[in-house]
């Protein structure tokens, strides 16, 4: 194994990702309080606040041991260049340039699989089960993994197929094809989601009649939203956290409600959650993080195109030959590119931010403000989320204000949810 240069930043990126992620942690912790802070009085009553606040911490020390067992895992196989003894033995099973790459990042993504599997167990049936969270049955747990392997393999496999055949037809002009190929291939999969993805994990039944459906009719004939259906989702089967979302493009969209937000929620605070996102709708959101996300990918792709050819990048992940390697190429690739990819995101998270702010004021421009507030502090409220984060952790990687930046660019102070006996 020769250490070059490369492969030395390479290290130092690995590394210095893992501390900086640390010391976000550890930000987040020293924001905590054994005491219910005055802003949050109302949303939590001081025992579950408690609650919340051991959940955070079983929930951050299970982070460190999972993220610290990734990092070393990946130094091992650096600096033992296990993944150039992986082309180097596949490479016995074939040298064509599309297969070879296709067999390297099925065995990456197995082991992968294989790795994370015991992690992913104890935090659904130990930890998410501790805290009320998982309903998900054993059996469901493995054939997700399953069904998210296999899906992992589909959809990793026409990126680095696409790429390597581009890649051997023009090394100088690949980049421009695959962007195209793989441009319609994303926006596809974005827009047959609900309809392709979704199916494979979770059943969707049509919202029943009702006054829920009634008043989300109501609210999307009032905004001029086109929907072609709305759809319950069974979340339930595996946690008690919600969530809500709407997909499609143009007229064919479909609002989709999982079923605890449904049994969590009163109506008008659902409907608020869907007057936020006709919001994004109206701003036109969603086709400019399209635009920005295909912009990204065209440069991200370009990039790889001056290095792909390399011999250097393949010595560093091992390359037992010293020749250039499109696979081991693009692994490289990824790593180096590691901090760019960061500081995109930070970029890319200020402007959703901003994005989430102006979804708020569209919903309050129709009276539903403090139902928006409302539903927002009880789904965080019972998810146990962190509604007090570090400043510092916020900008660097919440793409969502929080529900108290949110309260107080809406001007709304409290949460003032009516109890039953209120009516």
């Amino acid at each position: 194994m020769h250490y070059n240069a490369i492969f030395w930043v390479i290290i130092a990126i690995v590394s210095v990702s893992f501390v900086w992620g640390q010391i976000r942690a550890a930000l987040n912790r020293s924001m905590m309080s054994d005491e219910l802070p005055p802003q949050l009085v109302g949303i939590y009553e001081p025992d579950e606040y408690a609650r919340q606040q051991q959940y955070q911490r079983v929930d951050g020390k299970f982070s460190l041991i999972s993220r610290s067992a990734s990092t070393l895992l990946m130094l091992a196989a650096l600096f033992t260049g296990a993944l150039g003894l992986l082309e180097a033995r596949l490479s016995m099973v074939t040298t064509n340039h599309v297969l070879l790459p296709l067999l390297v990042m099925l065995v990456i993504a197995v082991v992968l699989l294989v790795l994370d599997l015991p992690f992913d167990y104890y935090d659904t049936f130990v930890i998410e089960e501790r805290f009320g969270f998982n309903k998900s049955s054993k059996l469901t747990f493995f054939m997700d993994a399953l069904k998210e392997l296999l899906l992992t393999s589909v959809l990793m496999g026409v990126v680095v197929a696409v790429i390597a055949f581009l890649y051997q037809l023009s090394p100088t002009w690949f980049w421009l094809w695959a962007w195209a190929a793989l441009t319609f291939f994303s926006v596809g999969l974005s827009y047959f989601y609900s309809q392709l993805i979704v199916p494979l994990f979770n059943k969707q039944t049509p919202l029943e009649e009702g006054a829920l459906r009634d008043a989300l009719m109501h609210l999307a004939e009032q905004t001029d939203f086109p929907i072609s259906e709305v759809f319950v989702i069974d979340g339930s089967k595996r946690s008690t956290k919600a969530n809500a979302y709407f997909a499609g493009f143009g007229k064919r969209k479909r609002i989709c409600l999982y079923d605890t937000l449904i049994d969590d929620l009163e109506v008008e605070e659902i409907v608020a959650v869907l007057a936020h996102e006709i919001g994004h709708y109206k701003k036109r959101h969603i086709p400019i993080n399209i635009a920005l996300t295909v912009g990204l990918m065209g440069m991200q792709l370009w990039l790889m195109s001056l290095l792909l050819g390399s011999a250097a990048l393949a010595t560093a992940m091992g390359s037992t030959t010293g020749a250039p390697s499109l696979i081991l190429g693009l692994i490289a690739f990824s790593l180096l590119f590691g901090p760019v990819s960061e500081l995109l995101s930070v970029g890319q998270n200020m402007l959703s931010r901003r994005f989430e702010y102006q979804a708020d004021a569209y919903a309050a421009r129709f009276g539903y403000g403090q139902a928006l507030i409302n539903g927002l502090c009880v789904i965080s409220s019972k998810a146990l989320s962190n509604m007090t984060p570090h400043p510092v952790v916020v900008f660097w990687t919440y793409s969502h204000p929080t529900v108290l930046q949110r309260m107080q660019a809406l001007g709304i102070a409290h949460f003032e949810r009516k109890t039953e006996d209120e009516g």
